[in-house]
Formats: C-alpha cells, structure tokens, sequence
C-alpha cells in the first residue's frame, strides 16, 4: 500500500519514527504508462508484489512481477532489499540479486522484473543547511503529500497576462503553478519538497504540462511562456520532454524559457535552440540583467525574447538618468538583434508608460494581471 495520511505517524511516539530516522522512498511506475510516483517505504518488511493482498505493501501492475516478488527491510537506518524467489528476479543497478539480501543505497535502480524504480533517501541531517531545527514528522509529512501531488496530479496552471506596450493588447500568458496539496500550496513549497528527494525535474516536466494541457484551450490563443528548472539543463530528459510537449500543444505558440543564470556552455544552448527551431518552440531568455548581462549568448544562441529581470524594471520612472540610459541601450541592443525586448514585474502605471518610452515590445506583471487559474474572469477560456 501506498502511504497515506492517515498511516503516518505524526509524533515520535509512533511507529518507532524518531528525530534521527531517515526516510526511504522508491520513485518509479506502478503500471505501465504511469507518470512517476513517490512510494514510501513505510513498512518494515515492505514487501513489493503482483497480488494486492494481506501483507503487500506495494503492489505492481506488472505481468512480470511475482505476486510476491521481493522485500525491503530497515535496519540501523541502512536499507535492504532481498528477492523472494522471483521467477523474472530483481536486479540493482542491472545487477541480478542471489538469495542474499543486499543493501542498497540513494540513487540505486532497482528493477522488480521490468518494473523500475530509483532508491530516494531523506535524511534529517541534510534539512536546514545540516540542522534539525523543524520537526521531521512534519518533513515526512510533506514528502508524503508531494507524493500525492505528484501521483494525483495535483497542480493549479495560473496565467499571468503579457501585454505588447504598443497598443496593451495582451498577446500571452507565462504559465506559473499552484499545489492542490496541505502544506504545498506555493512554488517554492513544491521545489523545496522535490529537492529534498532530486525530483526537480519531474516537478518541473509536470508543471509544464499541465499548463499546457489547460493553456491550449484559453480562448484567443495566447503564446504560452513556459519555465525550466536549472537542473534540467544538465538532463538528458529535456529534449524527450520538449517533444512531449510540443505534441500536447499541437499548434499552440510556445515560449521555454531558460533562466539566464542556466545559460553557461554556448555549445549546449546552441544544439538546444536548434531543436526547439525544428520544434518549434521559441526561445526566452529569463532574469536577464539579474545576474550579469550575459550579451554574448544573444548572439550565440539568440533567442526570440530577453525577459529583463524585475530588478531592473522595478522604480524605472524614479531612475535617474544614467540608470535610465544603461536600460535604454540594452533594450536596443536587444532589438537591433531582432529579439523582443519583455520588461518584467511592471506594478505600477508609471513603470508601464517608462517602459514605453525605452521602447520595450512586451511588458508583464501585477499592473498588467496577477497570475489566475483559466477560470478566474479576465482570462477566458
């Protein structure tokens, strides 16, 4: 069985669950063309098989398994994991298992016949820079619940209107997420739970997903902005994602935005905004100015926007004049390269109109409309 709620512990008294206890987790399918789940080991033995019987705690929809197939156990905090004369066996990191439990570590592949799974380990000592400041029944309970978010899908696409300054006629939407989930109902909720457990990725492919899932039937059809995390750009998914993705559209206008501070091998944007041309799927540079001005990948790997960074946006018409003429020269500089030049985090009228004068193609931000699922009136579907 899959932990719920109701089955975790919720003080230290319960279930043996302590201040110092890892959690162990398997992340993997429980049936073919099933997204990735987040399964708590929480049983101990936790024994993994075809048959959803007494004793069973993860059952796989796989006709390969055994009905009972193999066990892990917990001992002094180190996981172990024994096959129970499978007829297909289970293998570690492509290694087949005897009859001699072994132990496995976090990262480890573990496949229960054709059914994959990655070993997750979430240690107290790693939260909050090496502390135990927070209680980690309430980290487990947050695990728990990003395995159901995750499994049920349970995000909330918002959309925040991007307006061309020339006439305020909005021409897209950047598509943000909200968690459906207790505890995770923000952004940074969500990616502080996956990056205890390297999920980053799998977060970030959902979000964009259902963004777009949702975004392709908003009325007027506006170009979809769409975000990456860092760590994607160092995957090998990103590209399968990309495909994935440009199917669901169909014929929707994409935007994937990569954050400028991601933008560091020339080589790889270069091989990346080829394939999003042959996709196509346009290209954003993110947070520009946040960090350094990185103005020779604009050339490299040019993009079809520059996102200039809310700092730089933020009180432009209290700037004074050197301030106002370095943004100035940067959006021509953009624009002379044929990239649409988007100011970000505009609040206030005032910002808005500065950034008319600097000639900036595109604006967004709360002045323009706070990111809204596709239901709230103002964004119709």
């Amino acid at each position: 069985m899959q932990t719920n709620l109701e089955s975790l512990p919720h003080d230290s008294s319960r279930q043996g669950l302590t201040a110092m206890e890892d959690a162990w987790f398997l992340s993997g399918p429980t049936r073919a063309g099933e997204a990735v789940r987040l399964i708590s080991v929480d049983e101990n033995p936790f024994v993994v098989g075809r048959r959803a019987a007494a004793g069973t705690a993860l059952a796989l929809q796989f006709n390969t398994v055994s009905g009972t197939h193999a066990s892990l156990s917990v001992n002094n905090g180190e996981l172990f994991l024994r096959d129970l004369n499978s007829t297909n066996g289970t293998y570690v990191n492509g290694q087949r298992l005897g009859e001699v439990a072994v132990k496995v570590q976090e990262e480890d592949l573990i496949h229960f016949a054709e059914a994959p799974f990655r070993v997750r380990r979430q240690s107290p000592t790693n939260l909050n820079n090496g502390t135990i400041a927070e209680n980690v029944c309430d980290q487990a309970l947050a695990l728990v619940q990003f395995d159901r978010l995750m499994s049920q899908r349970l995000v909330v696409p918002h959309f925040q209107p991007i307006v061309r300054l020339a006439d305020g006629v909005q021409v897209g939407c950047e598509v943000l997420g909200r968690g459906r989930a207790f505890g995770l109902e923000s952004v940074g909720a969500m990616f502080h739970a996956a990056a205890q457990l390297n999920l980053e990725v799998e977060l970030s492919c959902l979000l964009r997903w259902e963004g777009i899932r949702v975004g392709r039937e908003l009325g007027g059809k506006p170009t979809l902005f769409v975000n990456t995390h860092p760590k994607e750009m160092s995957g090998p998914g990103l590209s399968q994602s990309l495909e994935t993705l440009r199917e669901m559209a169909g014929n929707h206008q994409i935007v994937l935005e990569i954050h400028e501070a991601a933008v560091t091998e020339p080589a790889m944007m270069k091989e990346l905004s080829a394939h999003l041309q042959d996709l196509e799927i346009q290209l954003a540079y993110d947070d520009f100015g946040s960090g350094q001005a990185r103005l020779a990948e604009l050339v490299e790997a040019r993009p079809d926007y520059v996102k200039f960074d809310i700092s730089l946006i933020r009180d432009i018409h209290k700037a004074d004049e050197h301030r106002r003429k370095m943004i100035e020269n940067l959006v021509r500089m953009v624009r002379d390269l044929g990239i649409s030049a988007l100011a970000e985090g505009v609040e206030v009228e005032a910002e808005g109109q500065v950034c008319r004068e600097l000639e900036f193609d595109l604006a967004q931000g709360f002045y323009y409309g706070m990111p809204a699922p596709a239901e709230i009136p103002g964004l119709p579907l």
